[in-house]
């Protein structure tokens, strides 16, 4: 995991009910609350990419800033693109294994847009960072048995790269953590160079 010896000097809330979003933050030894936004994503499966991801992100923040506005806001989020092919949660089991069949034996990029908000420091920064996955030739005993393992309809792709990688992942490039959800790299960076950490 991605650990560093730094703290956060105000309090951090991440706009996200996502475990995942959770278990990479707290990787960084960095304080912070989860808080769920509840808002209705953009989830057009032909548009922008880039701009869904970005646009989506920052309406989770504002939504949480809304309720906390003294506290620094980070909210992300993470889609799925194969070709020019928006790959968001899928509906059922069905929607999951026929995602999974189009990912088979194919390349895809994994988009992850971010949004930091800190208005006592007129802090607004939004990024997005890309990673390439290639996934493995899978066959239907394969994306059976990957669905009996891994719970697919809450992620993006119906997909986790980091729950048995070994049945469905050929390679990728990339932060593994952009690819589950939250470039930390990228975040820690960010909060360092805005002086939002100091050393303990």
């Amino acid at each position: 995991m991605f650990v560093v010896s730094y703290a956060m000097i105000t309090k951090l809330i991440l706009a996200s009910a996502s475990p995942r979003r959770e278990e990479l933050l707290r990787s960084m030894r960095i304080p912070f609350e989860a808080i769920p936004a509840d808002v209705s994503e953009k989830e057009d499966t032909t548009g922008d990419p880039f701009h869904i991801a970005l646009h989506n992100a920052q309406l989770k923040a504002d939504h949480v800033l809304k309720r906390y506005p003294n506290d620094a806001i980070l909210a992300a989020d993470t889609i799925v693109v194969l070709g020019k092919e928006i790959l968001h949660k899928p509906k059922d089991l069905d929607d999951a294994r026929s995602m999974l069949k189009r990912l088979s034996n194919n390349t895809h990029n994994v988009y992850t847009g971010i949004c930091l908000q800190y208005s006592l420091q007129n802090i607004h920064i939004t990024h997005c960072e890309v990673s390439e996955v290639r996934f493995r030739l899978l066959d239907d005993s394969i994306i059976n048995d990957y669905l009996t393992k891994v719970n697919c309809l809450d992620k993006a792709g119906a997909y986790a790269i980091q729950e048995h990688p070994e049945l469905i992942i050929a390679s990728y490039k990339g932060h593994m953590s952009n690819i589950m959800g939250l470039p930390i790299e990228y975040i820690y960076s960010l909060l360092k160079k805005l002086k939002l950490l100091s050393r303990e």
